[in-house]
């Protein structure tokens, strides 16, 4: 018995190679460098001030929004009305929220709620923001300390988004958009 070659399926092409800024290309070993660097240079920064002044400054929400910044500056959560004003809003939510209904699990995920509720209705897109307000509920910061904290860390975040993306040549600029 004979094995007819005309009926075999051919094997598929080869995909064609993406380039650089295609539709769905994968980033390139020294852009996702660059991002990775740059992200854990801010986190450091934030580190070493908090060491300096006796205060946790370093925390998660602020960390995802370092990786936002950093490695989807055209995303509209990475945009700096996003980063900053959302951060805030899931701050005023924390501890408004706080104020009425204590520390609880309960209370940071009406809160969590809240803040997204908020964040768009006013254009604010920001997922780690949310986690900002659950923060409040969970650690109970005194809002004298925490609130300037968060704000400068939040501008930090955006004026490094902005310096990164002009130090390495080709790079998306950051941020598409100030407001």
């Amino acid at each position: 018995m004979s094995t007819n070659t005309a009926l075999r399926p051919e094997p598929p092409a080869p995909a064609p190679a993406l380039r650089p800024g295609a539709k769905g290309a994968v980033r390139a070993p020294a852009a996702a460098l660059h991002s990775i660097c740059a992200v854990t240079a801010v986190l450091l920064g934030l580190v070493a001030i908090g060491a300096m002044i006796h205060e946790p400054v370093l925390i998660p929400p602020l960390a995802a929004s370092a990786a936002l910044v950093h490695s989807a500056p055209a995303l509209p959560l990475a945009q700096p009305r996003g980063v900053v004003i959302g951060h805030l809003v899931g701050c005023a939510v924390g501890y408004g929220v706080l104020a009425v209904a204590g520390s609880s699990a309960w209370a940071a995920a009406v809160a969590a709620g809240l803040t997204l509720a908020l964040n768009m209705a006013a254009r604010t897109p920001h997922s780690p923001a949310v986690a900002t307000a659950v923060i409040i509920l969970l650690q109970t910061p005194a809002p004298g300390r925490f609130v300037p904290l968060l704000f400068g860390s939040a501008v930090l975040l955006v004026l490094t988004g902005y310096a990164a993306s002009r130090v390495r040549r080709n790079a998306p600029r950051y941020p598409a958009y100030w407001w």
